[in-house]
């Protein structure tokens, strides 16, 4: 059976909604769409491999950032860790918004943004960056309640990375004192950022599991097993014994769950 939703709106058409089936109908439908679903899902695996592979640039020019405690190089923004997520939000005179808001769009991916404390446990760290000066940056901030690393930029490093008319974000690997350029997304691609996982899968090392296909010699540690609570994480620390337990006895009985 067809069902049609009248709508609300004089003159507006009825919303021509899905039949309404039985429990059973519902359920072999799911199923049937849970193979394209999979299959989705292993494609989008399959492309962060590739983006594993993607051919790096070295960036050589020199840049410079305003940051709370003052001047600050794009080195000094992966605080000591191997990755740098930068988004370039649009907060600045003559967005609209200005000076109370910054970009909607850009404001809708830092309000998805999950907290970086799980980035940062895997060598990586994410920061905003906008044209605004810092006072404003802390002050929309507070507003809005975001705790993101947010920069100011004061030079063409917007322009020279291909946002300076539009948001994106760029992805950097730091080896010793250089630093490379791996990867761009930008436009309808930022729709998908703000995750954890999203954004561990446009980075070279990816989220460093061991089912992950990745070149050989790239850092990785067994799944589920470095997950840890916002709070709770200590550098080099081994992990927990007890959420081992838990999560091989979650792990087996997918396997086994799986297998009937």
């Amino acid at each position: 059976m067809t069902t049609a939703t009248q709508s609300a709106n004089n003159g507006q058409p009825a919303m021509q909604t899905p039949p309404v089936v039985s429990p059973q109908d519902w359920e072999a439908a799911r199923q049937q769409l849970l193979v394209k679903e999979k299959a989705h899902t292993r494609a989008r695996d399959a492309l962060a491999a590739e983006r594993r592979r993607m051919p790096w640039m070295e960036v050589d020019k020199t840049y410079a950032f305003e940051v709370p405690s003052g001047k600050a190089s794009l080195l000094d923004l992966f605080q000591g860790r191997k990755q740098l997520i930068l988004y370039r939000a649009f907060f600045e005179p003559g967005v609209f918004g200005w000076p109370d808001h910054a970009c909607r769009g850009c404001s809708m991916v830092a309000d998805q943004v999950a907290h970086v404390s799980h980035l940062n446990a895997r060598d990586t760290t994410l920061v905003f960056a906008s044209r605004a000066p810092q006072a404003d940056i802390a002050r929309l901030k507070q507003r809005m309640g975001w705790e993101i690393p947010w920069v100011t930029i004061t030079d063409s490093f917007d322009a020279d990375f291909g946002v300076g008319e539009w948001h994106g974000t760029n992805v950097f690997y730091r080896d010793g004192m250089r630093i490379f350029r791996t990867y761009l997304i930008k436009s309808r691609g930022d729709e998908q950022m703000g995750g954890t996982w999203n954004y561990l899968d446009i980075t070279p090392l990816g989220r460093q599991e061991p089912w992950e296909d990745s070149p050989a010699g790239y850092p990785q540690s067994p799944t589920y097993k470095w997950w840890n609570w916002n709070d709770s994480y200590a550098e080099g620390a081994a992990p927990d014994k007890k959420w081992v337990e838990v999560s091989d006895a979650g792990e087996k009985a997918l396997r086994e769950k799986g297998a009937q």
